[in-house]
């Protein structure tokens, strides 16, 4: 990937982002490549169904504790919308869970304790 797509990003520290300064951190960037790469993997799997979504949103939250005095990803919860006609919300959450281990970055963040999912068809 050509990273001046993006161009420059500010990367702060947590507590510089609580006293309002703009920027990121590689948490958030992790969360938003997680979110992404899920919808792609549960569009991917709709689509190859015979259900292509109309749209799909996903965040991702990600939990950070301190273990073994370093900071550390605990838990990460996505949270998936969509709206995919003539499919009812059990296939949807099928589809959902098997995208979530599916998926690149997941599988990347074997070491996380656990992995979230809220899936909800949207109606």
């Amino acid at each position: 990937m050509d990273q001046r797509l993006l161009g420059p990003v500010p990367l702060r520290w947590c507590l510089a982002r609580v006293r309002g300064q703009r920027g990121t951190n590689p948490e958030e960037l992790l969360a938003a490549a997680h979110a992404a790469c899920f919808s792609m993997a549960l569009s991917l799997g709709l689509s190859d169904a015979g259900h292509p979504p109309s749209s799909i949103q996903t965040t991702a939250r990600v939990h950070l504790r301190v273990v073994g005095g370093a900071p550390a990803i605990q838990q990460i919860d996505l949270n998936t919308e969509a709206d995919v006609p003539g499919l009812d919300q059990e296939e949807f959450q099928d589809h959902a869970e098997r995208a979530k281990t599916s998926c690149i970055i997941s599988r990347a963040l074997g070491g996380v304790g656990q992995i979230n999912l809220s899936a909800t068809l949207a109606s």
